[in-house]
C-alpha cells in the first residue's frame, strides 16, 4: 500500500540559504510518526513544505497519491491535510468559537461543522467554557488545544502538529498527548514535530531524526528511544 504521504528528495530554503538537503520521508495511514531533531535542523521547514505555506525549490511531495508540490495551501487543506503551526497563531481577536469557524473555511456542510464543534469540546471542554472568548485572553496552554481543535475542524486525513507541547505545563502537554493517542486510536494519521523527543517517541510509531537539514536515522520509535546515540543527543542520558 502506498503511503499517505511522501517527501522525496525535497530540497528547500530561504532566500540563498538552502535548510532541506534532499530529505525524504513517509507517513503510513493509522501512524502517528515524529520528526525530532534539535533547533534549525528543517522539522517546521519540512512541515511548511508539505502544507505549501513554502514552496520546496525540488523534489516531490505526494499526498493521498497525488503530486501537492506547488499547490496553494488552502487546496491542500481541501485534500485533507491540515496543520497546527508552530506558536499556536490563533487569531487572538476572535472568539474561541470564531477561531474553530475557521478552521472549517474549505467546508460547505453546516451539520457537519456543528458535529465537529461539539467534538472539539469534548476533546477540550475548557474550550467549551471560553467559547465566547477573544483568543487572544486564552492562557498558553487553553491556546495550545484551540489550535489542535481548529486544525480538526477540517475533518483532516493527515494532520501536521508543530511543537504541540512548547512552553507548556507538564500537566497540559499530558492531555494534548493523550487527545493525540486517542484521535489515533480512532483513525487519524499524524506527523508530528516535537522538541521533548522523549514524549514525541513515546507517543510515536516510527520516528525521523533531522540533523542540518537531512534525514540522519529512522526506526521504530521504541527502537530510537533504546537508542544509546539518541540518548546521548535527545534525551540527556
Amino acid at each position: 500500500m502506498a503511503p499517505l504521504l511522501a517527501l522525496e528528495d525535497v530540497r528547500a530554503g530561504y532566500g540563498p540559504i538552502e535548510v532541506l538537503k534532499g530529505i525524504s520521508l513517509e507517513v503510513n495511514e493509522g501512524e502517528i510518526v515524529t520528526l525530532i531533531g534539535a533547533n534549525g535542523a528543517g522539522k517546521t521547514t519540512t512541515l511548511m513544505c508539505v502544507s505549501g505555506i513554502l514552496r520546496a525549490r525540488s523534489g516531490r511531495i505526494v499526498f493521498r497519491g497525488q503530486e501537492i508540490h506547488g499547490l496553494p495551501p488552502d487546496l491542500i487543506v481541501r485534500l485533507g491535510l491540515s496543520q497546527s503551526p508552530e506558536g499556536r497563531k490563533i487569531f487572538p481577536r476572535l472568539t474561541v468559537l470564531e477561531n474553530l469557524e475557521m478552521g472549517a473555511f474549505t467546508r460547505d456542510d453546516p451539520a457537519g461543522v456543528a458535529q465537529d464543534l461539539g467534538r472539539a469540546f469534548e476533546l477540550f471542554p475548557i474550550l467549551k467554557e471560553r467559547r465566547s472568548q477573544p483568543g487572544g485572553t486564552l492562557s498558553g496552554g487553553e491556546q495550545q488545544m484551540l489550535a489542535v481543535a481548529r486544525a480538526l475542524m477540517s475533518r483532516p486525513k493527515l494532520l501536521l502538529l508543530d511543537e504541540p507541547s512548547l512552553g507548556l505545563a507538564p500537566m497540559i502537554c499530558i492531555r494534548i498527548f493523550d487527545v493525540l493517542r486517542d484521535l489515533n486510536k480512532q483513525g487519524m494519521t499524524v506527523l508530528v514535530v516535537e522538541q521533548n523527543a522523549r514524549a514525541a517517541l513515546k507517543l510515536a510509531h516510527r520516528g525521523y531524526v533531522m540533523e542540518t537539514g537531512a534525514i540522519v536515522m529512522t526506526d521504530r520509535a521504541a527502537a530510537l528511544l533504546d537508542d544509546p546515540k539518541i540518548k546521548d543527543a535527545y534525551l540527556g542520558e
